[in-house]
């Protein structure tokens, strides 16, 4: 069975912030918040990248959000420069456990995932996170802190903006790092098998520690 999707609006910290909410497939193990690509080069919730993780979340059991950062779409406010849609992001975990409480998993792509990652850092409600894109060979991928948590790593082979020799340094030793081979920053010509890896990772965290891991806020 399909989750519902159905728009949303909630308070940000520079006003209302639009999002799309799509409940679970089936099996709900918690919710799930997942952010756009740079504002300024044309990323809102509807990124075809965007689009794909939240369908593999969704079946994987995490009810999910995806949102427009301020100044992006019908949400309020103006850019930042990554500064406010950090708090943007945290006002998008809040939403999410009072949808559907927790624990919760976070991520992003591009932009996204740099923001995902500096609005989760010791947040103990974070189970897991999706990391896609990381541009770290850009401004918006600088001095982020490498997550405490189960996290998926994603990157193209042809990534100029996260190069995947950089995404390993960063990720650490074992962390879960997945190229996609011939693949560009967007992930075109592999989104189908980029949703299915998204999704074996999540069915791979175990339930218990998913829930100890958002046990407390």
């Amino acid at each position: 069975m399909t989750g519902r999707l159905r728009s949303i609006r909630f308070e940000g910290p520079a006003g209302a912030l639009e999002g799309l909410w799509k409940d679970a497939d089936e099996g709900r193990r918690g919710s799930a918040v997942f952010a756009h690509p740079h504002p300024l080069h044309g990323g809102t919730l509807h990124n075809k990248v965007v689009y794909r993780a939240a369908q593999a979340l969704t079946r994987a059991g995490w009810a999910t959000l995806r949102f427009n950062f301020r100044g992006v779409g019908l949400s309020e406010g103006r850019y930042d420069a990554g500064r406010g849609e950090v708090d943007d992001f945290r006002a998008a975990l809040d939403e999410a456990e009072r949808e559907s409480g927790l624990p919760i998993v976070a991520g992003g792509f591009s932009f996204g995932a740099a923001v995902a990652l500096k609005a989760t850092a010791a947040d103990a409600r974070i189970a897991a996170l999706i990391v896609l894109g990381l541009p770290l060979a850009t401004e918006s991928g600088r001095l982020v802190p490498r997550p405490a948590v189960p996290a998926f790593y994603a990157v193209g082979e042809q990534d100029t903006f996260g190069p995947p020799d950089e995404l390993r340094r960063f990720a650490g030793p074992g962390a879960a790092v997945e190229v996609f081979p011939g693949a560009d920053h967007f992930f075109d010509g592999s989104l189908d098998v980029l949703g299915d890896a998204i999704f074996r990772f999540l069915s791979s965290l175990p339930r218990s520690a998913a829930v100890r891991a958002g046990a407390a806020p």
